[in-house]
């Protein structure tokens, strides 16, 4: 069997993953089109092209530009499905998926309650007909004013949604967003901030500072100071690493230069994730077999990898054991082969 088919057929889960830019380039299309959209592509091939992407500020255009398809709560329900279908064909058994309630909220003029049904109806779908599980990280914008981050927050208390989230630019700041973390704590809401991705590992001591994270997304910039690494590890705060996004908007030079097994050495607490699939041209089995190359890991890192995720999950004790079965068994049905 090779690698990249290992990579596949291995059972996984997913924890660093945005529904919008998870959107398939075919689909992204058909929203355009039906929805009176122009994009500067209006073919697959040339979506791919716009999907180059020149740095971070960049992305986001992008990103937004794609978000701006979605009119509908049925658009809303339609990614969120065909997003579970691709999660079930990579053998991903659990997604723990970032959604921007707020942006899609304010430039498609979906409600919260309807986007909310929507995305429930989703995920039913996932666990009723695929046998996948989901569970939703509602992020605040940085940027955004306090007061509309505090409707977000206040949002997120909503059923399915497992924790807060925080992105966008880490240069537009974190500090400001400490009510909004004290509200979710206040709610028994887990906070999971993306941070040390394009800048220092400045911006995750700030997270620190505001209130422990569950887990950091991205994260890789704390490689520049080891005294924050070993706070990281001893503290038990899992990273959510995606190596080719963190390539493709410049946080790394290279994957060949990606600090994961560095992190790895240092003991903390490393998970492998695919960000905005399409946007990076990957999928969650194609990171795998991409670090597994570049880093030479055998097959009992990818299975501690697999399990970092597991356990990083935010999913009840009896859904956690049930993942740490299936992640054993299906190894070793692949060990056997």
């Amino acid at each position: 069997m090779t690698l990249p088919e290992f990579c596949r057929q291995m059972p996984k889960v997913e924890l660093h993953v945005h529904l919008e830019g998870s959107i398939r380039p075919e689909t992204v299309l058909k929203l355009a089109q039906r929805n009176g959209v122009e994009l500067p592509a209006d073919t697959v091939e040339g979506l791919r092209d716009w999907y180059t992407f020149r740095d971070f500020p960049h992305f986001v255009e992008v990103y937004v530009a794609v978000t701006k398809c979605i009119k509908t709560a049925d658009d809303v329900e339609t990614i969120m499905r065909e997003f579970l279908e691709g999660q079930k064909a990579q053998n991903i058994l659990h997604s723990e998926v970032t959604y921007t309630a707020s942006t899609v909220e304010k430039y498609c003029g979906i409600s919260w309650k309807d986007q909310h049904a929507a995305l429930l109806r989703g995920i039913r779908y996932g666990e009723e007909e695929l046998g996948v599980t989901c569970g939703l990280i509602l992020d605040i914008v940085r940027g955004d004013p306090v007061e509309r981050a505090m409707e977000v927050t206040e949002w997120a208390t909503s059923e399915a949604v497992i924790a807060l989230g925080l992105a966008g630019e880490e240069h537009l700041g974190t500090r400001q967003y400490a009510p909004c973390v004290a509200l979710a704590a206040e709610r028994g809401l887990p906070w999971i901030p993306h941070a040390g991705e394009t800048t220092g590992p400045q911006t995750i001591r700030e997270c620190l500072e505001i209130g422990t994270p569950r887990r950091i997304g991205h994260g890789v910039r704390s490689i520049e100071d080891l005294n924050l690494v070993a706070d990281l590890r001893d503290r038990g705060i899992p990273l959510e690493v995606c190596p080719t996004s963190n390539v493709a908007v410049g946080g790394v030079p290279s994957l060949a230069e990606h600090p994961l097994p560095r992190l790895m050495d240092e003991g903390v607490a490393v998970t492998i994730n695919s960000d905005d699939p399409p946007m990076f041209g990957t999928t969650l089995s194609d990171e795998f077999a991409r670090c597994a190359e570049t880093f030479d890991l055998d097959e009992d890192i990818l299975y501690t990898l697999t399990m970092n995720a597991v356990n990083a999950a935010l999913v009840s004790d009896a859904r956690r054991a049930e993942l740490r079965q299936a992640v054993r068994e299906g190894f070793a049905e692949l060990e056997d082969e």
